[in-house]
């Protein structure tokens, strides 16, 4: 008896990890929010169902509310207001149990849930709002990109710089406070507090960059840190922009490194570690200097995670410990599609040297835009065929990349709602 469990002992220690580890692909816990061929669709319980009853124009992914009950969505209008505007998109959300669509506003964009409760902030020009889903209350003046604290209480926004005669001004960082009752708001600027006036001029290593506008606030899992990026000029900013730090008490500022317009930001999921590819230039310029860094704070160490002659094209946190990257050959861009390299996703484990192919897609096809579900512990990304191309296929395996199949197909922008585990 002995003897036999010994041989069974060894036999699961010599199981390859993969498959010991290896669990069917269930995500019954995990909800959907997609558009495909401008309508808007769910996928729940393993169900598509479509929501909208007319095809729209959808720049912005949907959003899931923070208890999974409505869906928030930007949508082109139809009717302009002015027929002087060269773009007008009204703001929506749907109930998921009533099967119903309310209008929010019939001019807004950029529309983002509080962090706790199900509370919507929206932009319409440069006016901050937040709506409780029955009425809307205008916050602040004059605002650019924002993001919400994450107590849900409060935002992080920036002014851009302004050219004038004597050249141009600064952008500032404010923190904007909620009033806990939205009906007494009686101020615009009451609740406004000045963070951080960010130098006009940013310098990095040989890398100087000319500071106009602040976007892509995100708070690090303890709050304390603030990342955002920083762009020059409209025509400039997909070439180069700066990501940068600041402590959430506007005290300690820190230009982090380069990249460009396209490239992920993201924070680790509890430690101080920011994730981001650094490497500024298009990708029309090549599949080079696409870097996968990661710089822990407040030391500002940072490791650079890809070998030599490859370039990354996006990224997922899979833990404190490990990211999913995007990966090519370094190469020239060419514009014939079929001469550009296609991506596979590789693994990738802080501190250890070997990094792992972990998928393999058919000739021709690429894996791109990889999002790690943490409660369900399964990683997604779209395969298509090209960068161009808007037939794209969402995928879904476990976090190693085994038991992957496909899940949606013919997706545009998305979203994922988790359910709370108990």
């Amino acid at each position: 008896m002995k003897k036999q469990l010994c041989l069974l002992l060894i036999f699961l220690l010599l199981l390859p990890t993969g498959l010991a580890n290896a669990e069917p692909v269930n995500v019954n816990s995990v909800k959907a929010a997609f558009v495909r061929d401008g309508f808007l669709w769910t996928k729940i319980n393993g169900k598509e169902e479509k929501i909208t009853k007319e095809p729209g124009k959808y720049d912005y992914p949907p959003q899931w509310s923070p208890d999974g009950k409505w869906i928030a969505y930007q949508v082109e209008a139809k009717k302009k207001l002015n027929l002087s505007m060269e773009a007008q998109t009204e703001i929506w959300v749907y109930n998921l149990e009533m099967k119903q669509h309310k209008q929010i506003t019939l001019d807004g964009n950029n529309p983002r849930w509080s962090p706790v409760e199900n509370i919507l902030a929206f932009k319409s020009g440069g006016v901050l709002n937040v709506s409780n889903l029955e009425n809307f209350y205008n916050i602040a003046l004059g605002v650019g990109d924002y993001n919400w604290y994450p107590d849900g209480r409060s935002f992080i926004t920036a002014s851009s710089a302004s050219l004038r005669p004597d050249g141009w001004t600064n952008p500032v960082l404010f923190q904007i406070g909620l009033e806990k009752d939205l009906s007494k708001i009686t101020s615009l600027t009451k609740n406004v507090k000045k963070l951080f006036t960010i130098p006009s001029e940013l310098k990095k290593g040989n890398i100087s960059l000319l500071a106009i506008d602040v976007n892509k606030f995100q708070f690090s899992s303890d709050g304390k840190w603030i990342s955002f990026v920083v762009s020059p000029t409209a025509s400039w900013s997909m070439d180069s922009d700066f990501v940068c730090v600041i402590s959430s008490d506007g005290q300690n500022f820190e230009v982090i490194d380069d990249m460009n317009g396209d490239s992920i930001v993201k924070w680790a999921f509890h430690k101080n570690r920011l994730g981001y590819i650094a490497g500024g230039g298009r990708i029309v310029f090549g599949f080079k200097d696409k870097d996968m860094k990661v710089t822990e704070l407040p030391a500002f160490k940072s490791i650079n995670l890809t070998p030599p002659k490859f370039a990354e094209l996006g990224f997922a946190w899979l833990d404190d410990h490990s990211l999913v990257v995007s990966r090519v050959k370094e190469s020239e861009w060419s514009n014939d599609a079929k001469k550009r390299p296609d991506p596979s996703l590789f693994l990738i484990k802080i501190g250890e040297q070997k990094q792992k192919q972990i998928t393999h897609p058919p000739k021709d096809y690429g894996d791109y835009d990889p999002i790690y579900i943490s409660s369900a512990k399964k990683l997604t990304w779209l395969r298509f065929t090209d960068l161009v191309d808007l037939q794209r296929d969402l995928w879904i395996a476990d976090q190693n990349g085994e038991n992957a199949k496909l899940w949606i197909k013919n997706v545009g922008g998305y979203d994922f709602y988790e359910e709370k585990l108990p």
